[in-house]
């Protein structure tokens, strides 16, 4: 079955990522939170060699999950989750990271925010590339 929704959005912190698939005409909304608490990437302040703490795979594998039927999707996020996701993509779901638009900054917003962002950002990247699904 085809999913009613081409793109996606997905917003991205250590806390919590929050996914939008929509159409010019509507949307669904979800959110995945990682299992046993955020995990921070930053480094540790105990810690004489200052490492950063590991990412939080099984996360990034739920949030992974919940993008695989969408045709393009952008992430979105204001720090350095966003960044850290679309590393796991590449090295650990290199058949969605052909279906990556691109990746923005973005402080927290509301999800209807969210969802003018990414529309807003795709039709301007819609416009360059065809849609084949």
């Amino acid at each position: 079955m085809k999913p009613q929704h081409y793109h996606a959005v997905v917003w991205i912190d250590h806390k919590e990522a929050r996914i939008i698939h929509f159409n010019a005409d509507s949307a669904e909304e979800e959110t995945v939170h990682p299992h046993g608490g955020a995990v921070h990437l930053h480094c540790k302040a105990s810690t004489v060699e200052g490492y950063r703490a590991p990412e939080n795979v099984a996360f990034f594998r739920e949030v992974a999950a919940a993008l695989k039927d969408a045709g393009e999707f952008l992430v979105a996020g204001p720090a350095a989750a966003k960044t850290e996701f679309v590393k796991f993509l590449h090295r650990d779901a290199p058949d969605l990271i052909e279906h990556l638009a691109g990746i923005e900054t973005l402080d927290r917003v509301t999800d209807p925010q969210l969802l003018a962002e990414a529309r807003r950002y795709f039709r301007v990247e819609d416009r360059m590339r065809p849609q084949i699904a």
